[in-house]
Order: C-alpha cells, then sequence, then structure tokens
C-alpha cells in the first residue's frame, strides 16, 4: 500500500483530482492510500507519505517541501493532468517514480 499525499493551496482544490486517482489506482489493481491537504499542513501529513505531489498553485513550495522532507519523493503535479483531473497520468506517474 503507497500513501501518496497531495498538498495545493487549501485542500480543497485537489478532491476531485484524488478521487479520479483513487478509480484509477483501484482499475490498475495499485493500493493506495491517497489523501489532499493545505500546504500549511506539510509537516502533519508529509512525514507519513511514500510521495508527496504538489498542486500546480504551490509548485513555488517545491524546494522547501524537498528540503523538509529529503528522504521522501517530492512532485510537482503535471499542470495538464491537473488542469484535466487525469487521475490515470498522476497514478501513472507516481507508480514510475516509485519504482512500482
Amino acid at each position: 500500500m503507497r500513501k501518496i499525499v497531495l498538498f495545493c493551496a487549501a485542500g480543497m482544490s485537489t478532491s476531485l483530482l484524488v478521487t479520479n486517482m483513487q478509480k484509477a489506482a483501484g482499475d490498475m489493481g495499485y493500493e493506495t492510500d491517497i489523501a489532499a491537504h493545505p500546504i500549511s499542513e506539510a509537516s502533519m501529513y508529509g512525514p507519513e507519505a511514500d510521495i508527496i505531489l504538489l498542486g500546480p498553485q504551490v509548485r513555488f513550495e517545491l524546494k522547501k517541501i524537498q528540503a523538509q522532507f529529503p528522504d521522501k519523493k517530492v512532485e510537482s503535479i503535471d499542470m495538464r493532468a491537473y488542469g484535466m483531473m487525469d487521475g490515470k497520468t498522476v497514478i501513472e506517474h507516481v507508480k514510475k517514480t516509485l519504482g512500482d
């Protein structure tokens, strides 16, 4: 089971993407626990993640979050995939990044 944590500005704009990611992961038989939170809660939810994904609106925080969690994979979500709410593309990227 992979723990995927998404951070965005307020934690709400990614809820549809999370739903689409959960469906895509289920369709692939990829066991995940996916949650979205505001970037202000990174210190609370980042430590439990296998991978941290940042929404495009907070991608400027990438280096800060990478420094905060040097032992974690931290990525910015592709703007096109985010805009299209393409959960399948995001899950495929997660799998590739984690080597699954």
